[in-house]
C-alpha cells in the first residue's frame, strides 16, 4: 500500500470513528495536497494552499512569541471549526468539524491521527 494510500486510509477511519468530524486531508509544507477525504464540493487546491498559508503563519507566531514549536491551530466558524495540528516535520493535518462538536476529543482522535500520519511519512 502506497503512503497516500495509507494516508487516505487514516483519514477515513477518523472521520468515520469521530462522527462530528466531517472532513480531513493532509497537506505538505508547500501547500500541495497528499491525502484528503473532503468533500467534493470543497477545492483540494484551495484547501491545500489556505492550509500551507495558516501552517507558516502559525508556526512564526508561535516563534516570535516564544512559546515553543508550533502543534495545533484552531479557527471557530458560526457552522464549525477548522483545526490544523502537525503531522511530523513534513505535513499538515486539517480537520474540518461540526459546530456540536466535542473539542477534547477532536484534539484527542486529531493527534492520534497526526502522529500516525507522520510515521507513515518518516
Amino acid at each position: 500500500m502506497s503512503r497516500s494510500e495509507q494516508m487516505t486510509k487514516v483519514l477515513r477511519t477518523l472521520s468515520t470513528t469521530t462522527p462530528d468530524i466531517e472532513a480531513a486531508a493532509v497537506v505538505d509544507n508547500d501547500g500541495l495536497m497528499m491525502a484528503s477525504s473532503l468533500p467534493q464540493d470543497i477545492a483540494d487546491d484551495a484547501v491545500a494552499a489556505m492550509s500551507a498559508a495558516l501552517l507558516g503563519m502559525s508556526e512564526r507566531i508561535v516563534a516570535e512569541l516564544a512559546r515553543g514549536k508550533f502543534e495545533l491551530n484552531l479557527i471557530r466558524g458560526t457552522d464549525g471549526y477548522t483545526i490544523l495540528s502537525r503531522a511530523g516535520g513534513e505535513a499538515v493535518l486539517m480537520v474540518l468539524a461540526s459546530q456540536r462538536a466535542k473539542l477534547g476529543l477532536i484534539f484527542l482522535d486529531a493527534s492520534r491521527a497526526s502522529r500516525e500520519i507522520a510515521r507513515i511519512l518518516s
